[in-house]
């Protein structure tokens, strides 16, 4: 059995963690640290234990991990504060504000012997499950360009900030997503170009970004915005013998939003209508169009494989490097912008 605890109880915690860990046996929620008690909004869960004296949860025997699910300016104290307190920690998206401070961080787990990760749950989306599944599959050929797209027309977002922040910008807050997936499934780039704008003008938040990651001769585009009113596909994969396009992202977090839980079974499962298309010649020339059955994606994946780790011993998915190179990806994007 994991014994766990959690520093915060707002959406994150309540929304993109507590649903998949409840499901699991093997994982008990002991504690839950909140701040300021009277501003809870979620519902209690029965058998957990709620504080608001942080002290209480980091020396808690019993517990062994600690998820950190606050604001990201707080994860760095936060995760000092619990590997100096002797427990495993799990931060929220972005890991830290510098790559400096995640090297830090990793530095100190290593010499108390802990395991300490960034909560990468987008590694376990579908669409991009699914998109490793049609290139392992083979009939793409050699690969040569992979579009990835985290769209959004939500420009009352941008148009309501009157400053800039590197850690609160576009690139930090949603390129945290996809480049995490890029760097698990392609490793690190040769090079890399950026393009990431402030579309209302300087002074403003960053609310555009496209990046263009070399692998060779494959180039891998992550690009996102706040004003695309029509969303483009999810993903694009182009290889010499054909092409994959999914326009429908994952839905787990579609349905955690209308508070359609795990437990039940369709739960965030593609319908044919969200299927991808595959495009594909053959060996006899012959061309091929057919529907892609979706993979089923799991958030929950992250804590199955830090069971593994804790309990079992078994090395971490999410690396150290891996975390701390997409750290450096966003301090790079954003270091021009004012």
């Amino acid at each position: 059995m994991l014994t766990i605890g959690y520093i915060g109880n707002g959406k994150s915690t309540n929304r993109y963690h507590l649903p998949f860990v409840l499901q699991r046996d093997n994982i008990k929620v002991k504690t839950i640290y909140r701040r300021n008690p009277g501003r809870d909004s979620w519902n209690k869960i029965a058998g957990v234990h709620y504080t608001s004296d942080l002290n209480e949860l980091l020396n808690d025997k019993d517990i062994q991990l600690i998820v950190i699910c606050t604001k990201h300016d707080s994860h760095y104290e936060y995760a000092k504060q619990v590997l100096e307190h002797n427990k495993h920690c799990l931060v929220e998206k972005p890991f830290m504000e510098t790559s400096e401070q995640a090297k830090e961080i990793f530095a100190l787990a290593k010499d108390k012997g802990l395991l300490v990760q960034a909560y990468q749950n987008r590694r376990f989306d579908s669409d991009f499950l699914t998109v490793q599944k049609v290139i392992e599959e083979g009939k793409l050929g050699d690969l040569l360009e992979v579009e990835m797209h985290y769209d959004y027309y939500r420009p009352d977002v941008p148009e309501s900030t009157d400053s800039f922040d590197s850690a609160e910008s576009y690139l930090y807050g949603h390129g945290c997503h996809t480049l995490d997936q890029v760097i698990s499934y392609f490793g690190r780039p040769d090079h890399i170009h950026y393009d990431v704008r402030q579309l209302l003008g300087q002074g403003r938040m960053n609310d555009y970004f496209d990046l263009d990651l070399y692998y060779g001769k494959l180039k891998v585009s992550v690009k996102s915005s706040y004003f695309r009113i029509k969303e483009r596909p999810s993903f694009v994969v182009h290889g010499k013998k054909g092409s994959f396009v999914k326009h429908t992202k994952d839905r787990q977090e579609e349905h955690l939003k209308l508070f359609y839980m795990p437990d039940n079974e369709d739960f965030g499962v593609d319908t044919l209508d969200h299927y991808g298309v595959l495009t594909y010649i053959d060996e006899d020339g012959t061309v091929h169009e057919e529907k892609v059955k979706s993979v089923d994606g799991d958030y929950g994946r992250v804590y199955d494989d830090l069971y593994e780790a804790i309990v079992n011993g078994k090395e971490k998915t999410i690396t150290d490097e891996q975390t701390v190179l997409q750290m450096e990806m966003l301090e790079t994007g954003v270091k021009d912008l004012k």
